[in-house]
This record gives C-alpha cells, structure tokens and sequence, in this order.
C-alpha cells in the first residue's frame, strides 16, 4: 500500500447544530505573545456545549435535543470541552475556538444569536 494513502478508521463525526459561531476566537494569558504560547483547539461544538450547559444551565438532554444528539455524545463533548478550558486557564496555554463538524441552525421567525 503507498504511503501517502490515509486509511481512515472509525464512523465519521456527524454534524452537530450550533446557533452560531462565537465572535471572539482566542484567548490568551496577558503580557505573552501568542507566538510563545502553546494552543488548545476547543471546536465550535464544544463551545455550544459549554454555553448551554454551563452559562445557561441547561440538563443534558434538553442541551443535546437543542444539538441534535444524543445525550452521551453531549457528555462526551461537555466533558472534552471542560478539560481543554481548564488546560488553558491553568497551564497558561492560548485557546482557539474554531473548527469541528457543526451546522448553524436557521430557525424561521427567530434571529439566531452569536454568542459571546
């Protein structure tokens, strides 16, 4: 088999349904150039996660019904989200938001908001 072929393993990731991508996409320590900085990479669907568990409050079936998942795949993602957070907070590591496998909901009569 060549080299340069990849074999790809495992179920790909489905999409998970956002409201909206956030508009701050790092943070970093005061007073250390990015380029000094290592960086953790939280997904946009784990930045949804947080916001719905953690700033709203929301259980994790209502938050994963909201995401159009299941609730185990939600506490997956919840949890994956939360070691990265406290990983940059406590190493003093940069945090980047962005990518992962996501959909921004359109919802009809409603504005969807982009979170901070």
């Amino acid at each position: 088999m060549p080299e340069n072929k990849k074999i790809d393993r495992g179920r790909p990731r489905k999409c998970r349904c956002v409201r909206g991508e956030p508009r701050v996409r790092y943070f970093k320590p005061q007073g250390i150039p990015l380029l000094l900085l290592e960086e953790v990479v939280l997904t946009i669907d784990e930045c949804e996660a947080l916001c719905l568990a953690d700033r709203q409050g929301m259980y994790q079936v209502e938050a994963s019904k909201k995401m159009k998942i299941s609730r185990q795949t939600f506490g997956n993602i919840i949890e994956s989200a939360r070691k990265k957070t406290a990983e940059a907070i406590l190493c003093g590591k940069a945090l980047r938001i962005g990518g992962g496998a996501y959909t921004v909901s359109r919802v009809k009569n409603k504005k969807v908001k982009k979170y901070a």
